[in-house]
């Protein structure tokens, strides 16, 4: 056997395309039919400070001379010393004080090109800074700057980071299940060797003489996963009540322990839950039926978190799920990375960051697994979707707990009002509509848009037209009337309160209010001012730090009206952007012609607001 080729190990990352692990970067720009070299530094800054996020994230692999399309292009353009000077980057570009780690680096000819690949580690030893000072870091498809204390870590942390990716000493290929590997290796290509598998994963690399196996490929593929990792399982408990006692008071019933491989025990631990997940209860025609009490996706979920997530350098402990009555608790061995915050999690800002690096890798490979942190992110909204009180999280020097519990999104309050409205049979977004005007409360356009998550304009239609014409929904107010209360309170005019909710007559027949679709116009009861468009839209760059919500509608009031604003602020400062969607066309065309206006010495930079996948991608 021998190892993987460099230029087999590039040629499949080119067919797999850019991820969290891979990127790509021309040496060249310009329009097609005429592009050039682009200067040495430019392409020197790319490399380091892919390398950088790389390092400071869970490595990766940099060919430079691919397009993102994948396309090869080449570095022929450059000379022997240029090429010299680019494989010198990792060097001269890094900050001298934080060294990249092991960076392979090669010239390489595909397909009659010449292109330069890199690659490098995921590091433990030091936050790694470019030679300017920028701290970055890889998330999903991009490298962005970060702050550095955002990357620390303890010792215990550097050792279950590192843990996955130690050799182990007297295992082969045979310690492991082939057949769970070939699986692998056809999804990352099909007829890929099992030895190139595991060294493109990084599981394994020839040594002198032989191919020395780390030890994530034990903990996904070993045969005998106890052998190698005495807690390598998934205890699931029984408790009865809703706490675990001690002594002679211990209510633990059924206590099953599951233990293999990874990618085995995520199936069978899963099977081995399922069971307590429902719940057997009379129906409406006294016979007996099983419902489920728990989103059974989110409880995977939170179930995969744990074993992909948990601290395997911790040979103590496993997998904890308690089944208490009113509750599920998914507890695993080792804190959060220092780099990740609970109150992150909460507000569904996810991770980028994994601690075994190869076990998520494989996982993602195989689908178990998006796109790094997406899972905390699922859970939340299938708790929410299902109307069940949010997830708990807490993290300390024990272990990562998730909580998940069968009690209501809804309080008793909320219930209440709620029942008011039972021949209607809402769906939970319009019961989201509906909970907004509880108390007499009246409530704008846009905070329908933000109780239930809205991102379609045709979306938000339907569910306004469907609770008027069931008679909940009601306007209070004309809209050139509320258009004016608006400029004169100076807010947007979807922010201004003018929708109020009212309880159907009881003597009326209601079926379930269906989302109708508002196609014909004479039948549209949402006013066209409500529904978000694309075209009306501009953003707006070079904001100062300073600069206020009111201060950003009174420079731009003067151009028409004004519908919407979104504007982001950090610790009371302006992140710089926002975006502002006026009332017509004509007036956001005014607003792109002003592009260079000046607020307190600074031109402004505004351009229209492009849809998410026609706006220029950042490299």
């Amino acid at each position: 056997m021998a190892a993987i080729a460099v230029v087999d190990r590039a040629r499949t990352a080119i067919s797999l395309g850019e991820s969290h692990f891979r990127e790509f970067k021309s040496a060249l720009h310009g329009a097609p039919g005429q592009k050039t070299l682009r200067t040495l530094r430019e392409i020197s800054i790319d490399i380091s400070q892919t390398l950088v996020g790389f390092a400071n994230a869970d490595g990766g692999e940099l060919l430079v001379g691919v397009e993102d399309s994948g396309e090869i292009t080449g570095v022929d353009k450059c000379s022997p010393a240029d090429l010299e000077v680019l494989q010198a980057a990792p060097v001269t570009h890094v900050h001298r004080d934080t060294p990249l780690p092991e960076v392979r680096r090669s010239l390489l000819d595909l397909d009659g090109r010449k292109v330069l690949y890199f690659s490098v580690p995921k590091s433990t030893r030091y936050i790694h800074v470019t030679s300017d000072g920028r701290c970055l870091q890889r998330r999903d498809l991009e490298t962005v700057p970060v702050a550095a204390e955002a990357i620390q870590f303890d010792r215990q942390e550097q050792k279950s980071r590192e843990y996955d990716r130690e050799f182990v000493d007297g295992v082969s290929a045979d310690d492991l299940n082939l057949d769970l590997v070939r699986a692998v290796a056809d999804q990352v290509m099909r007829g890929m060797s099992v030895e190139k598998c595991l060294q493109y994963l990084g599981l394994a690399e020839y040594g002198l003489s032989h191919l020395r196996i780390r030890r994530g490929a034990l903990l996904l593929f070993a045969k005998d996963a106890v052998r190698w990792h005495p807690r390598i399982q998934v205890r699931i408990l029984k408790v009865d009540g809703d706490t675990l006692k001690t002594g002679e008071a211990y209510n633990v019933g059924p206590d099953q322990v599951v233990s293999d491989n990874i990618l085995t025990l995520i199936d069978k631990s899963w099977e081995a839950l399922r069971p307590h997940l429902v719940q057997t209860k009379f129906d409406k025609a006294a016979r007996f039926e099983q419902r489920s009490i728990y989103p059974e996706l989110a409880c995977r979920e939170a179930l995969l978190n744990a074993i992909a997530h948990r601290d395997y350098s911790d040979e103590g402990r496993g997998v904890e799920i308690y089944i208490f009555d009113s509750h599920l608790e998914f507890v695993n061995p080792g804190a959060l990375l220092s780099s990740i915050r609970v109150d992150d999690l909460q507000a569904g800002k996810g991770t980028h960051q994994s601690r075994n690096t190869n076990i998520a890798r494989v996982l993602r490979e195989l689908g178990y697994m998006r796109e790094l942190g997406e899972g905390m992110r699922r859970i939340y909204e299938l708790m929410n979707v299902n109307e069940l009180a949010p997830p708990n999280i807490s993290s300390s020097s024990s272990g990562f707990k998730i909580v998940l519990t069968h009690r209501p999104l809804y309080s008793e309050r909320d219930q209440l009002w709620l029942s008011q409205f039972d021949q209607m049979d809402l769906d939970r977004e319009q019961k989201a509509v509906i909970l907004l005007g509880r108390d007499g409360r009246v409530f704008s356009v846009q905070q329908i848009w933000d109780a239930v998550g809205i991102v379609d304009t045709e979306h938000y239609r339907k569910l306004v037209d469907g609770l008027m014409r069931g008679g909940a929904l009601i306007k209070t107010i004309g809209t050139d009337a509320a258009k004016k209360a608006a400029r004169k309170k100076k807010i947007p005019f979807r922010e201004f309160p003018r929708y109020a909710i009212t309880v159907p007559s009881a003597k009326k027949e209601h079926s379930r209010v269906e989302a109708v679709p508002a196609r014909n116009p004479t039948q549209e009861l949402t006013n066209a001012d409500d529904v978000r468009k694309q075209s009306c839209r501009v953003f707006v760059a070079n904001l100062p730090e300073a600069m206020t919500r009111e201060e950003l509608f009174d420079s731009f009031s003067f151009i028409g009206e004004i519908a919407e604003i979104r504007f982001s602020v950090i610790a009371g400062r302006s992140k710089g952007y926002a975006i502002i969607e006026f009332g017509d066309e004509t007036a956001a065309a005014k607003a792109i012609g002003a592009n260079g206006l000046e607020f307190e010495g600074r031109k402004l930079v505004i351009r229209p607001d492009l849809p998410r996948e026609q706006r220029p991608r950042a490299k």
